[in-house]
């Protein structure tokens, strides 16, 4: 996933455990809102990430968890399968297009 700095405008890129879900991907930081990259989107949720070969442009928000508690449960239960880890803060990233 790349986001870009808020303070530098520079790309920031990290690799990161994903889950897909009702055409949508989460995405999990363990460090809530400490992220850098969570920084970043809160200033700029515009953003670029790649799945194998797919290349997508879209944007990311933050999910409330107590407000959205059933997509919430559905993700946290996603990556507790997949990866058998599931704490921290929840965003939602949507693909705007793939090239």
């Amino acid at each position: 996933m790349t986001t870009w700095g808020w303070k530098t405008a520079k790309q920031h890129r990290i690799e990161i455990w994903f889950v897909e879900y009702n055409e949508r991907y989460y995405i999990i930081s363990e460090q809530l809102e400490r992220a850098h990259w969570v920084q970043n989107i809160k200033h700029n949720p515009n953003l670029s990430f790649s799945i194998n070969e797919n290349v997508f442009k879209g944007t990311a928000r933050i999910v409330d968890q107590e407000k959205e508690s059933g997509l919430a449960g559905e993700v946290l239960k996603l990556m507790s399968t997949k990866y058998k880890w599931s704490q921290g803060l929840i965003v939602e990233l949507t693909p705007m297009n793939s090239t």
